[in-house]
């Protein structure tokens, strides 16, 4: 596909691209790329600097790094390298896949995320994404996991009459956020339903650092996370979520 400095041409192109996510929001592609990808999953959206300014989203393990990409008279500009088309971006980092971030580590781009996949499932009306596997370009993406995003790790939990802080395995999966006692036990302490779920937000309330809580009609949770990006990323999907059951009733 060669590059045309004809508008039209280039937004035909835009079209075609399918990790294209138009208007996406930041904070939708990080819930987006947090809940339903997979380290090195990407995606392209507009950006809010203007027309011409595009912004590469990459999910880094349990982060989103945001990258600017650039339309000029002679193709796109990505950093230090320049692209006659997209096309060429895609091929790029198809075979050059590491990109360092401003904190010098490394990031590799291993799946373009596609906006028109479906979930294969009838658990929710809304339109959402699934698990790619990783592909060379983004011909070879095949979908790879069914369920609506979900979340795994390790956060520590006020009890509700003895008040000590103890650490709990929880999962996000689907409406449910269980926790457990640890890792490897099978059966939860207790289940949540989202669903009854009214807000969840930073909590500044507890004598603990990277602390959030969610509020339920008989109780409000108090978690805090390893980190504030860790507790961010709960609150984010969860909020994601709380999205998708409010449009849903």
């Amino acid at each position: 596909m060669s590059y045309c400095s004809d508008t039209s041409s280039v937004d035909d192109e835009l079209e075609t691209l399918r990790w294209y996510h138009f208007d996406l929001s930041r904070h939708a592609a990080e819930a987006l790329l947090l809940s339903n990808g997979r380290d090195g999953s990407y995606l392209l959206r507009n950006s809010h600097q203007g027309p011409g300014s595009f912004a590469l989203s990459v999910r880094a393990k349990d982060s989103v790094k945001h990258f600017h990409v650039t339309r000029k008279s002679g193709g796109y500009a990505f950093g230090f390298n320049e692209f006659a088309t997209l096309q060429d971006f895609v091929n790029h980092f198809a075979n050059e896949p590491l990109l360092g971030s401003e904190t010098g580590t490394l990031i590799v781009l291993k799946c373009p995320y596609p906006w028109r996949v479906e979930e294969p499932s009838i658990y929710e009306s809304v339109r959402v994404h699934t698990v790619m596997q990783a592909g060379r370009t983004e011909n070879d993406l095949v979908v790879n996991a069914p369920s609506l995003g979900t979340k795994e790790g390790y956060l520590v939990k006020l009890g509700a009459f003895i008040k000590n802080w103890k650490q709990r395995w929880f999962t996000l999966n689907r409406n449910e956020l269980k926790y457990f006692k640890d890792k490897m036990f099978d059966e939860p302490i207790r289940t949540l339903d989202l669903t009854a779920c009214s807000a969840v937000q930073f909590d500044y309330s507890q004598d603990r650092v990277n602390c959030f809580c969610l509020v339920f009609p008989e109780r409000t949770f108090y978690l805090c996370a390893k980190s504030g990006v860790e507790a961010d990323e709960w609150i984010k999907i969860i909020r994601w979520k709380l999205s998708q059951i409010k449009k849903g009733r």
